[in-house]
């Protein structure tokens, strides 16, 4: 059983900084890319980050670039979103996501519950 748990939001000024984690369990977790979405109040959820299964390669959505950074951890089965210079705008539930091939020709997408995150003075 596919498990995706966040934890780590927390309430931030504005200008600072978080990291929020999420702990994988029931599927080989180095083999897969991880990613972090975000679901603004009102709004789709919209994709943040990912990181390949090895963890040399990374993206990001262009509003977060050069401020957060996507790291995993393959030993401990965690992945990390740090967030630097955090705006108010970005207040929001920030999710874990993996895309898991639990059988041959069989993909299904994967959600932790969510963490929030509110930047606000």
């Amino acid at each position: 059983q596919v498990h995706l748990v966040e934890s780590g939001g927390a309430l931030v000024q504005p200008g600072g900084s978080l990291r929020v984690s999420c702990a994988a369990s029931g599927f080989a977790f180095s083999n897969y890319a991880m990613s972090w979405y975000r679901q603004f109040p009102g709004k789709e959820r919209e994709w943040v980050a990912t990181i390949n299964g090895g963890g040399s390669s990374t993206r990001y959505a262009d509003s977060v670039k050069d401020r957060f950074t996507i790291s995993r951890d393959n030993a401990k089965n965690m992945v990390y979103l740090q967030m630097n210079n955090l705006k108010s705008e970005e207040t929001a539930v920030y999710y874990c996501y993996a895309k898991v091939q639990v059988q041959p020709g069989a993909w299904y997408d994967y959600w932790g519950q969510g963490t929030q995150v509110t930047v606000s003075s």
